[in-house]
């Protein structure tokens, strides 16, 4: 009996860690049709923080290192000072530009004093909107749809004005969403979180996929474990993660 306590123990100490860690993994990603007058494009992107507070440590392994900030959604959730949220803000416009799009559980709270964050603070928010960056005389778009929860516009109309000639990257916190976009293989990219890795997988198995990188037709589709957890602070063989993405021309492999 005291055997079984012990190991029980030692196993939600080992969740508890797996929760909690600051890992950052280093994406290289190579797309044809990516300018090369651009050279390379660097993107930390982070999801599903919810309760947590941005380590110190996160930011020390990504500082000067990329030219945007990319928050997938679930920044937030109901009963989270919005001092936490506006401090986590703050970290992360202090590495770089920050781009926002909203998650499910972001709408449990306030609204307005959320966007009054953003306002006071310098973030992007792109909700159902597109952002255009300049480089060189090449343009990259991302385009930032809301979360799957809530009514999208007319897809169709939507991305017919998105500029052709664009690299285009799609952020969406449901990865489902993109099976909603009308000639999704026009999208070099897509980021989305949201699933937490399934959080907790009993011997491999989760409610969700592990996240990770992998093809949707001609699309690249990253989901991210997420930097938080829901429900309880503890995961099981979906640890947490955050990402810094290099993309440049090339062929993905």
């Amino acid at each position: 009996m005291i055997v079984f306590v012990l190991l029980a123990l030692m196993l939600l100490i080992y969740m508890y860690r797996e929760a909690f860690t600051d890992e950052v993994k280093m994406e290289t990603l190579q797309f044809p049709n990516f300018p090369k007058e651009i050279g390379e494009f660097h993107i930390f992107f982070i999801s599903d923080i919810h309760r947590r507070e941005i380590s110190d440590r996160i930011l020390e392994q990504i500082k000067g290192k990329t030219d945007i900030v990319i928050i997938g959604g679930d920044l937030t959730e109901k009963g989270v000072p919005i001092s936490r949220v506006t401090e986590n803000l703050k970290k992360l416009k202090r590495i770089a530009p920050v781009f926002f799009v909203w998650g499910n559980n972001d709408y449990e709270i306030d609204q307005g004093h959320l966007r009054e964050a953003f306002h006071s603070i310098g973030v992007n928010e792109l909700l159902n909107a597109v952002y255009y960056i300049n480089r060189n005389g090449k343009k990259i778009a991302l385009i930032g749809l809301d979360d799957f929860s809530q009514e999208l516009p007319a897809l169709d109309l939507f991305m017919d004005q998105v500029e052709e000639s664009s690299f285009k990257i799609l952020i969406c916190h449901n990865p489902d969403t993109m099976h909603m976009v009308p000639n999704i293989q026009n999208i070099a990219f897509v980021l989305s979180g949201h699933t937490h890795g399934g959080q907790i997988r009993i011997f491999g198995i989760g409610p969700y996929s592990k996240g990770g990188i992998r093809k949707v037709k001609e699309t690249t589709l990253l989901i991210s474990n997420g930097y938080g957890t829901t429900l309880v602070p503890l995961r099981l063989g979906a640890k947490a993660e955050t990402h810094l993405i290099s993309i440049k021309s090339g062929y993905f492999v």
